[in-house]
């Protein structure tokens, strides 16, 4: 079962520096592109990253996949 929400990426959990046990969310600065952006109708891409090329690819499921 995939527990993951996409939307956790975008906060950053602050402890507080009191004793109380309240927690905060505090949004961060994450540069966000749409999947529809990225892949505009295929159903794959190739990402170059230091010299090595990654493929990401949608599956039938409509999930992402990234290979080396």
């Amino acid at each position: 079962m995939n527990t993951h929400n996409p939307n956790d990426f975008r906060y950053r959990v602050r402890r507080p520096e009191d004793t109380q046990m309240h927690y905060e969310r505090v949004p961060l600065a994450v540069r966000t592109l749409s999947s529809n952006t990225l892949f505009q109708g295929e159903h794959e891409i190739g990402i170059e990253h230091h010299g090595a090329l990654y493929r990401l690819k949608i599956t039938r499921q409509g999930k992402l996949i990234l290979n080396k």
